[in-house]
């Protein structure tokens, strides 16, 4: 990562777990991300609400100040479109942003330092789609009482309610994935009514039409990259009226109104089409969806959006212990500010309000479009830092770690498909520019095949910054992991290709080497990654770093894998056995005592840099494991974790949390949890109120990051249940804070299961493992291991264990 400055079933089913390829159309058929429904969404016949007792919910005393909407604002998502909700009883503001509003293009030229242009017109950015704003006359914050604003997770809502001159005014916003509009719903109680306007603002400088016949707000532009965007508002009364003005729409008399806004782009994930689809037109697009919502019922449009989103959220299901009611009483930052106090007691449910947080975001942020990059679908401005692009060296990855070890496998799919459609520019760009000989980075060999990527990309196939070579492999590892999970065969067909071509890559890049081996004297003959980097730090042109030489291992035991299941390659498949082989393996350094990250004795880097590079291996790698490496390696590795430090930024303290529990260190894991739980001010990282990870420049300037909001999370689950294909091993990284009492529903486990358990005072009292296509696993609860088979489809139930 670039840090320059600048209701679940009490048995799951396979196919409610992978949700077969319905979300995978996109990539298969080159449909836009924004594109016309195929059917009428379904209808639910009974409110799938969770009431307000069991809902798990963020609630705050005050609006968001919109100076500082993305600390404070809310977020809603329906995995394309993202909105950052003030919840400001008078001045409502919600910005809305589309995944795929990208500016730039495909940016295949390298400069005279051979690195693709990084900026924000050849390589572009992530931008804002729109800006609603609803003005209530008469409703400013100083005319209000017992004000209240909700994140509802179980339900997927925010809301904001308040009294106002003796009435109860109630405000829901959501996003709903079905009917593809973002609602915004205002109702009051005991009397009185709603006066005010709507207005519809572009964030480019495009100009608002408005349409008397049908109430219809909209704006249609383009960008200088050809990109087509659109959207659309209206809003609907059965009490009041709704009239069109000049700048929007006014409302009168209004006792509850209804406002629907959709919007979106023209992008089609197709490098054969140039990332377009040239016939659709965003504006009617955007004009149909809004005025097919509007003639619903309200609650029909929040029915059909709640029971799709707990389809989701309701997967899996975590209690970590009881919080105190004195925590429960506290609203969301003051709770996150007590919970930092020096010798304040652990808050479980607060742990479990985290975790739970980072799903609501991957489903609202992920959802048959493209996958989420630096800031997911919520920006606050036109300048995300970073361009808000997809890092290859850690934050996509980091990204889609959490979906397939919290139930949300069907969240992953737009990783999948995103790789696939810009798998035809990379690998063009690849065959043309990586031997240039202004790439520092190229192959010694003058050979080149495969493909690769930079350290940043874009949706339009664009590069940026330098060539990174082994961030093929750690998308193809990546990718791979989730069929594991999930033991899909459509999907690792799809994806094989595209391992195939990482590894013909690397067989065209690997390098013969003479090494000697430190204790006996022998020499032999390896290979090692040619001139590289280890992602940020040291010389950029050491050969056979850990980082690659970790990463290419295990992209070539996948390949393997793949290969032997579908049936492919016999004879390459031996080819690429033949180069693991021969792969030289890191070494421990006879002058720190760590896991050497380069090739050399001496650490050639930032003794605490924020990169994990060389222990890759340990995670998300499995070759390095307590379980089945030597007790030198593990010290090895263990001594270089620690040397790292326990204090860095959000989305470095969690992938430490990962490394330290997979060596079963619960303690050092919860530590750098609540490190990224600690409130964010202007001398430090952390969590925002709103629980967006901030990293905090000065007290001007603070940067979201959600790669933290989805690492820690991900570090929760592997201190709860560590799996590879073919073990399970339930709590092996459980702190005392949680230790006394805990529950668990649906937690999933490679191999292709599913578990759900309970334990007190540390040990495991019940286990039900749930088969999803795997077939047998060694399980490991309470220190005891047994052999189970479970036929897909099935169970088994342990108990007294």
């Amino acid at each position: 990562m670039t840090r320059r400055p600048s209701a679940r079933t009490s048995s799951a089913s396979r196919r409610t777990f992978l949700a077969a390829g319905a979300g995978s159309l996109a990539a298969l058929g080159g449909l836009p991300a924004f594109t016309a429904a195929a059917a009428e969404p379904e209808r639910p016949l009974s409110s799938p609400l969770v009431n307000e007792q069991k809902a798990l919910r963020l609630w705050y005393d005050k609006p968001a100040d919109q100076s500082a909407m993305i600390q404070q604002a809310l977020p809603v998502g329906n995995g394309r479109l993202g909105a950052l909700v003030s919840g400001d009883p008078g001045h409502e503001a919600l910005y809305v942003t589309d995944s795929t509003l990208w500016t730039g293009g495909l940016n295949d030229v390298l400069d005279a330092d051979g690195q693709f242009p990084y900026e924000r017109v050849e390589f572009g950015s992530l931008t804002q789609l729109a800006h609603l704003r609803l003005d209530l006359s008469g409703h400013d914050l100083a005319s209000v009482s017992q004000y209240r604003r909700t994140l509802d997770l179980s339900n997927g809502l925010v809301s904001t309610a308040y009294t106002h001159q003796g009435a109860t005014c109630r405000r829901e916003v959501f996003a709903s994935h079905p009917d593809d509009v973002i609602v915004v719903r205002l109702s009051r109680s005991g009397g009185g009514s709603y006066t005010g306007t709507l207005t519809l603002e572009g964030t480019h400088g495009e100009s608002v039409t408005t349409s008397k016949g049908d109430a219809v707000v909209s704006f249609a532009a383009s960008l200088s990259n050809s990109l087509r965007y659109g959207a659309a508002v209206t809003a609907v009364s059965s009490t009041g009226r709704v009239t069109v003005t000049d700048e929007g729409l006014a409302f009168d008399d209004c006792a509850e109104l209804t406002i629907v806004f959709s919007g979106g782009t023209n992008y089609a994930p197709n490098a054969s089409r140039g990332y377009r689809d040239s016939a659709l037109d965003p504006r009617e697009l955007a004009r149909q969806k809004v005025l097919a919502a509007t003639r619903h019922a309200y609650d029909t449009l929040r029915d059909t959006h709640v029971r799709d989103h707990r389809s989701l959220f309701d997967t899996m299901t975590v209690s970590l212990g009881e919080s105190s009611g004195r925590q429960r009483n506290l609203d969301t930052w003051s709770r996150l500010q007590a919970r930092a106090q020096e010798g304040a007691e652990p808050d479980p449910e607060l742990d479990v309000l985290y975790l739970q947080f980072g799903r609501y975001l991957m489903i609202s942020g992920s959802r048959d479009s493209v996958p989420m990059g630096l800031q997911g679908p919520w920006l606050d401005g036109n300048d995300p830092d970073w361009m808000g692009d997809y890092h290859t060296d850690i934050n996509i990855q980091m990204n889609y770690w959490m979906p397939d070890r919290t139930g949300l496998s069907r969240c992953f799919d737009p990783l999948t498909d995103y790789c696939l459609a810009q798998l035809p520019s990379w690998t063009d760009t690849t065959r043309r520019l990586f031997n240039d000989p202004r790439n520092r980075f190229r192959n010694t060999s003058g050979k080149v095949a495969g493909w690769a990527v930079a350290f940043s990309t874009n949706i339009h196939g664009g590069s940026g910054w330098w060539w990174h070579p082994a961030a093929n492999a750690w998308l193809g590892n990546t990718l791979f992991e989730h069929y594991e999970y999930t033991q899909d065969r459509r999907m690792l067909a799809r994806i094989y290709p595209l391992l195939k071509g990482a590894c013909e890559f690397w067989e065209a890049r690997l390098l013969s080497i003479t090494v000697t081996d430190p204790e006996t004297g022998e020499q032999r003959e390896v290979l090692v990654d040619d001139r590289d980097w280890s992602p940020e730090h040291g010389p950029q042109d050491a050969r056979g770093n850990t980082y690659s030489q970790e990463l290419v291992h295990a992209l070539f035991g996948n390949f393997i894998t793949a290969a032997e299941i579908l049936g492919q390659d016999a004879g390459y498949r031996e080819t690429v056995a033949g180069l693991r082989e021969r792969l030289y393996l890191p070494r421990i350094s006879p002058t720190t005592g760590w896991l050497e990250e380069w090739m050399s004795p001496d650490n050639l880097g930032e003794t605490t840099h924020r990169h994990l590079s060389p222990l890759i291996g340990l995670f998300p790698g499995d070759r390095i494991r307590p379980d089945a490496s030597t007790p030198d390696l593990l010290d090895a590795v263990r001594s270089l974790l620690t040397a790292r430090g326990m204090n860095s930024y959000g989305w470095a303290n969690a992938w430490r949390a990962l490394c330290w529990a997979r060596l079963k260190d619960g303690e050092k894991a919860y530590q750098l949890v609540t490190t990224n739980l600690r409130p964010s001010t202007s001398n430090s990282n952390g969590t925002a109120p709103n629980l967006f990870d901030i990293y905090q420049v000065d007290a001007n300037r603070s940067i979201f990051q959600i790669d933290a909001n989805f690492g820690t999370p991900a570090a929760i689950a592997e201190m709860l249940l560590h799996s590879r294909p073919g073990d399970i091993e339930l709590l092996p990284a459980l702190p005392a804070a949680w230790a006394k009492k805990g529950t668990v529903r649906g937690l999933p486990a490679r191999g292709g299961f599913t578990v759900d358990f309970s334990w007190s005072e540390g040990r495991v009292t019940r286990a039900t493992v749930h088969s999803v296509g795997g077939h047998e696993t060694r399980f490991t609860a309470s220190g005891v291991a047994r052999h189970l088979r479970v036929r897909p489809g099935s169970s088994v139930t342990l108990q007294n264990l």
